[in-house]
């Protein structure tokens, strides 16, 4: 058993905020926005638009994709950055809002930026067992709400959008050359280095009674040491990447395409060119959604299939890094 990658399904909030709307309350300007990231506008959530509706919205589509109910999907793996309650997770509220029949398990996972490549190595597992044939992966993010909306916390405000990623991925036995599998993939994470890039409070130690007045209100932001998250994004992409195409005898010209994380423009066209992958062998999304994490992967993706840039039997390449640090590739016949 292997797993292919049937659809996918994307979800953003109707209101868009442009660079220029940032501008006088972020003291910043547009030009800077873009040079720095490459963004030129992001998507955050207004009334009634929650984790559990973009989720619901983006899972439907590709349910509706893949031709499939939700009753024909054997497990739910979902990730975001902020449930809908603290607990509990929301794949649980979303198996619920898809309308299932039956009782499939939903599974919540928590690795932001590299999210989606850690969801598609636990289906991989679960598939290649044989536990189950049919399984719906989803990414949901909003951090609007959650931002530091002052030239304080202008460095991080500006890249962050809100949005939501699905895929539906089954169970195949075909092993031609050219079906549609994975063909590997790889994981790592460095914990030493989380306090680079985290929100830390509410924490686990964060007594309401005692601390909600006394807590160190920049703690309730994220927090990003920007030039060693760069440094270390760079690094680590090509070098996970490097190793798929090692040990699997292959060349970077071999790659007929490429999915990055989209967290910054200027990361992800070092990688490539330190990959000598020519850019017309990508898909950006950052220039509109800004940096969705866990949902950036499947939305962009998801766009390259519908745009008709990425065809089946292409060997596409997945490549990530995020907080934890977490970080990884595939590779993947589609």
């Amino acid at each position: 058993m292997n797993l292919q990658i049937l659809s996918f399904g994307q979800a953003l909030p109707k209101r868009v905020i442009r660079n220029q709307e940032l501008e006088s309350l972020l003291n910043t300007t547009d030009e800077w926005i873009q040079q720095r990231s490459g963004i030129q506008q992001r998507h955050w959530v207004g009334p009634g638009e929650t984790t559990l509706s973009m989720a619901t919205e983006a899972s439907a589509q590709a349910l509706q994709r893949a031709q499939l109910n939700i009753d024909q999907i054997d497990l739910i793996i979902f990730g975001c950055l902020l449930s809908d309650y603290v607990f509990p997770g929301t794949g649980c509220l979303l198996q619920h809002s898809l309308g299932a029949k039956n009782n499939i398990p939903a599974l919540d996972i928590r690795n932001q930026c590299s999210g989606f490549l850690y969801a598609l190595n636990v289906a991989r597992a679960f598939i290649e067992s044989g536990i189950y044939r049919k399984i719906l992966i989803v990414g949901s993010e909003i951090h609007s709400n959650r931002l530091n909306k002052t030239p304080e916390g202008r460095d991080v405000a500006v890249l962050f959008g809100d949005g939501a990623g699905a895929c539906v991925v089954a169970a195949t036995q075909d092993s031609a050359p050219q079906s549609s599998r994975i063909v590997d993939l790889h994981l790592a994470s460095q914990g030493e280095n989380a306090n680079v890039l985290c929100v830390k409070e509410p924490a686990s130690g964060f007594d309401f009674r005692r601390d909600l007045q006394s807590v160190d209100q920049a703690n309730l932001f994220p927090h990003m040491e920007g030039r060693l998250v760069f440094k270390n994004a760079v690094e680590r992409m090509q070098e996970s990447l490097k190793l798929l195409l090692q040990r699997n005898s292959l060349q970077a010209s071999d790659i007929d395409f490429v999915i990055a994380h989209q967290a910054n423009m200027r990361i992800n066209s070092m990688v490539l060119e330190q990959l000598k992958i020519p850019p017309t062998k990508t898909h950006n999304t950052i220039e509109r959604f800004g940096n969705t994490t866990m949902a950036t992967i499947p939305l962009t993706m998801g766009e390259a299939v519908q745009l008709g840039k990425i065809k089946r039997g292409d060997l596409v390449a997945l490549v990530a890094f995020g907080a934890g640090f977490t970080w990884g590739s595939a590779l993947l016949r589609y």
